[in-house]
């Protein structure tokens, strides 16, 4: 590896199929609170007990976009790391996510085209045993030969 590589970083001559990466974060009233200012979502089902009480979800929930922010998060950090580009997500949100839920983000390598630095990643968020959100993600992965 190079010497300015950052650290954590795995280059496309180094992924292989099947490997995986996750993160575990617990989310908070904060967490959300930053999330709404942030993204300008203030959607009363996430910040309002009273509100939320009434709804399908009987109580407040993150947004779905935050509980996603942690498979970049992965992306971002891990797998493959620093200078990955993201080309594209899909995403089904399949439950929702409380403040203090403790989310597991997964990323795991499906396909790999070595020549234009591009990785499909199999991307879940899980709370416990119930898998919260699933998709799958398209990144250009660093490179020793252009980095």
């Amino acid at each position: 590896m190079l010497d300015n590589m950052p650290r954590g970083t795995i280059c496309i001559e180094d992924i292989e199929i099947g490997m995986t990466r996750d993160l575990r974060k617990t989310v908070t009233d904060r967490d959300i609170e930053l999330f709404a200012e942030v993204s300008t979502d203030h959607n009363p089902v996430h910040l309002d007990d009273d509100y939320a009480r009434d709804t399908r979800f009987g109580g407040r929930i993150a947004h779905g976009m935050l509980t996603a922010s942690l498979i970049s998060a992965v992306i971002g950090e891990q797998l493959p790391g620093h200078g990955t580009v993201y080309l594209g997500q899909s995403l089904k949100f399949m439950a929702p996510v409380r403040p203090g839920d403790t989310v597991v983000a997964e990323v795991r390598v499906t396909a790999i085209d070595y020549a234009r630095r591009r990785v499909t990643l199999e991307t879940q968020c899980a709370v416990g045993n119930t898998v919260v959100l699933k998709g799958e993600a398209l990144v250009m992965a660093p490179s020793r030969k252009f980095d």
